[in-house]
């Protein structure tokens, strides 16, 4: 039976959660309650794979990774944090970590990943030094948590990545970061935007050409790929490259060197691809727009960015810091209260990020007052009519939520609440909501699971659980 050491910090809960997974899935667990305790049992040659957590009692868990393999070369660590950020996860990685879970993560996920550790113990795992901690993307969801691990897992390789999704979701703050965060972050960063270069012009952009090559040609001119030599060039809207130039890419992925338009000298192309798009390439390729073997070459590693409607708590996240770089660009600082948040995260954003960062740094500019409200925020997306009403719904009852919220921690000062606070939270609202509901259809309760979007037996069962009389809503 294999032996796991469990580092964790002292939210028992996890703890115990983690231990009793662990043990179901057939391993003895040995718990390290300090770093201390982690030392002694791995100089005793005690486990085969380590689950720790980033912050400790007495120490970090992202430093005590060098230091465990040094001593026990092979033995696999994996990393849970809290700390959903993309340091985090690239820092764990090239610590050496074998795998990184951010929480709240799923238990089944966690025991797959420690089989999976143990079955390739031995192996080892590269180190590389970690660069600064000032990163351009920003998100704790769980799309973001997924985009953190692809990233952290591909930052030490050369391989190629194709980041998928839709305007404004950020496809080159994510280029820029696998070069910033990878071993030619020394070496230049280079972008091309394929739908902005005329069809005529674009093997040039990428290639270079002598001089005389053509009409107009007066002196040799370095391409993209020249000036990329030990960097990153990255090559953004992709499936706007016309079928000839994807014919000469194609042969340098290939071959590993270009000639420049009007050369005969080959020249190695010392450069890593990453690309992007918002198309849909399969679909292209369907319709013969796009090679299949080029887009082979480009998706080693697909990255798919998630649209801002699928993350929308990371908005506040997001607009907040917005507004601080507007202030440090010498805009007037803002703040937003829980009205406007809940009215950016009512709003659809089919500009994506790039749409939430102009309505930032144009509420900064324009609203007067040090605080931004739903209002403003409205007034600001350009919302009427029905739209307008919804936000104003959405933003009321989510600042009714917050501004109780706010009074009820203020109650207990310094000290937290009593624990349990999600469930009372939750059915102080359910309470209200179903006798609303039984009002509203006269106790009949098949109209009120209908009118809810929930079936019966759950409404019947709520009813029970609040101590409600549906005959009472009836007769009143």
């Amino acid at each position: 039976m294999s032996a796991v050491i469990l580092v964790a910090d002292d939210d028992a809960a996890i703890r115990t959660v983690v231990r009793e997974a662990l043990s179901r899935a057939g391993h003895q667990v040995r718990t390290a309650d300090s770093v201390a305790a982690l030392w002694k049992l791995i100089d005793d040659g005690v486990g085969d794979a380590v689950v720790t957590d980033v912050i400790l009692p007495d120490g970090n868990g992202l430093d005590l990774i060098p230091r465990i393999v040094e001593r026990r070369p092979g033995m696999p660590v994996i990393v849970m944090s809290a700390q959903n950020t993309l340091s985090t996860a690239v820092r764990a990685t090239e610590q050496g970590a074998f795998d990184y879970l951010p929480k709240p993560f799923d238990i089944d996920a966690l025991t797959r990943t420690v089989a999976s550790a143990l079955a390739r113990a031995g192996q080892g795992a590269p180190t590389a030094p970690m660069p600064g901690e000032d990163l351009p993307l920003t998100g704790r969801s769980p799309a973001m948590q997924e985009v953190y691990r692809i990233i952290a897992r591909v930052v030490p390789t050369d391989l190629s990545v194709l980041i998928l999704g839709e305007s404004g979701t950020g496809k080159e703050l994510v280029a820029r970061a696998l070069h910033d965060l990878g071993s030619r972050r020394s070496g230049p960063f280079v972008a091309l935007n394929m739908a902005a270069i005329p069809r005529e012009l674009i093997e040039t952009e990428l290639f270079g050409h002598e001089r005389g090559a053509f009409t107009g040609a007066a002196a040799r001119t370095s391409g993209r790929f020249e000036q990329a030599q030990g960097g990153t060039l990255f090559l953004d809207e992709i499936g706007d490259m016309p079928a000839d130039a994807q014919t000469r890419l194609l042969r340098v992925l290939q071959s590993g060197e270009f000639t420049t338009v009007g050369g005969n000298r080959a020249i190695q192309a010392d450069v890593r691809i990453v690309s992007a798009t918002n198309q849909d390439l399969q679909r292209r390729i369907a319709d013969g727009q796009f090679r299949e073997d080029l887009f082979y070459r480009l998706n080693v590693v697909p990255l798919k960015l998630p649209a801002l409607r699928e993350r929308t708590g990371d908005v506040a996240l997001l607009a907040r810091q917005f507004l601080t770089r507007a202030a440090a660009d010498g805009l007037p600082q803002k703040q937003l209260d829980p009205t406007a948040i809940a009215a950016l995260a009512a709003h659809h954003w089919p500009g994506n990020v790039r749409e939430l960062e102009n309505l930032m740094r144009r509420l900064a500019a324009l609203t007067s007052g040090d605080v931004i409200d739903a209002t403003a925020v409205l007034e600001g997306l350009g919302s009427t009519g029905e739209g307008v009403a919804s936000a104003r719904t959405a933003a009321g009852l989510a600042a009714s939520v917050a501004a109780h919220l706010d009074d009820y921690f203020a109650v207990f000062g310094e000290d937290l609440p009593p624990d349990g606070l999600y469930d009372r939270v939750l059915a102080e609202v359910e309470r209200p909501l179903l006798t609303l509901a039984l009002a509203a259809t006269r106790g009949n309760q098949i109209r009120a699971a209908k009118l809810l979007g929930i079936n019966r037996n759950t409404l019947r069962k709520k009813l029970n659980d609040h101590s409600l009389d549906a005959l009472a809503a009836r007769r009143t």
